[in-house]
């Protein structure tokens, strides 16, 4: 009789079939391991790129920038210079503006003056202090001189009343035989203070060639 050991088979059919399943166990996980090596350096790699991609964009944007820095800051300074030449032509019209004001006073006070002058009176010295004016001439006749200080208060300009200091009369050989030298103050008013000239006020008109003028000093 014959006898045949089926379980020794068996078992050797189930280590070769377990051998087979350990076997393809192992390959799927060396596979799956490096589709994961891959596709982590894969990432990585992009990664860089993207990074590095990013970073020269920056530096890019930090150029530029420091480019426009550069540029507003000049165009700063520029605006500064400007300003300050702004406020030195302001100044500089200001101060003209203020000698014009300046030079309203005596401007109208001479024109006053000439205005002022009856025939046969001029003038020899003009001084002034403040308002305070001081005029000395020459006329050859007192009427002439009262005329002149009538003349002076009717324009408005001249506060009332002009004070004669002092006259002298000075003997001359020829006609019209005597020369009144005069000197009166006056306080003068501000164009914008005066007030008008009084309607009527006594003006002598002056003839061309009825008066010899001096030059006011």
């Amino acid at each position: 009789m014959i006898r045949i050991n089926l379980l020794t088979t068996d078992r050797d059919k189930a280590k070769k079939k377990a051998a087979a399943g350990l076997g393809s166990t192992a390959q799927k996980l060396t596979i799956g391991c490096s589709l994961i090596l891959v596709l982590a350096a894969g990432f990585v790699g992009w990664r860089y790129w993207a990074l590095s991609r990013e970073s020269s964009r920056l530096d890019a944007d930090i150029a530029a920038a420091q480019q426009e820095t550069t540029r507003l800051h000049s165009v700063i300074q520029q605006v500064q210079q400007f300003e300050q030449r702004r406020a030195q032509l302001q100044q500089r019209v200001a101060l003209i503006e203020e000698l014009r004001r300046g030079q309203t006073g005596p401007v109208h006070m001479l024109d006053q003056l000439s205005r002022a002058l009856p025939p046969m009176l001029w003038l020899t010295q003009l001084k002034q202090t403040g308002s305070d004016v001081t005029v000395e001439g020459r006329c050859t006749s007192l009427t002439s001189l009262s005329d002149f200080v009538a003349n002076l208060e009717g324009t408005g300009y001249f506060k009332k009343s002009i004070e004669i200091v002092n006259t002298t009369t000075e003997a001359l050989p020829q006609p019209p035989g005597e020369l009144i030298k005069f000197t009166i103050k006056a306080a003068f008013q501000q164009p914008g203070a005066a007030k008008a000239a009084t309607p009527g006020a006594p003006v002598v008109p002056v003839a061309p060639g009825g008066r010899g003028r001096g030059a006011a000093h």
